[in-house]
């Protein structure tokens, strides 16, 4: 289940990297936007992160205070479970080469 979690995020930050941030049409997983509601405390760490991936700090301030926090966290996430996978991975290697 990690894989699928480190493929999650390495698509989300490579897709936000890539977003154009200037521009507000593009498609939400918002739940609260779905049911019509106005407000969301996650609303524009999307945007945020984008902006940083762009280099204006300033933009993403203005877009969700939290996305300068966001990113390291995920990126901490990242490396974390792309070591979990690299120890499995070097574990069942060495369990074949004993089997040997």
């Amino acid at each position: 289940m990690p894989y699928f979690e480190l493929s999650f995020w390495v698509l989300a930050l490579l897709s936000l990297a890539l977003m154009n941030p200037l521009t507000d049409a593009h498609f939400s997983l918002c739940f609260f936007k779905w049911l019509g509601i106005g407000f969301c405390p996650g609303c524009g760490l999307g945007h945020a992160i984008s902006w940083l991936f762009h280099g204006n700090v300033e933009q993403s301030f203005k877009a969700h205070p939290a996305g300068m926090l966001a990113l390291p966290v995920i990126l901490y996430r990242i490396f974390s479970l792309a070591k979990l996978r690299w120890l499995h991975l070097n574990s069942l290697k060495q369990s074949n080469a004993i089997n040997w």
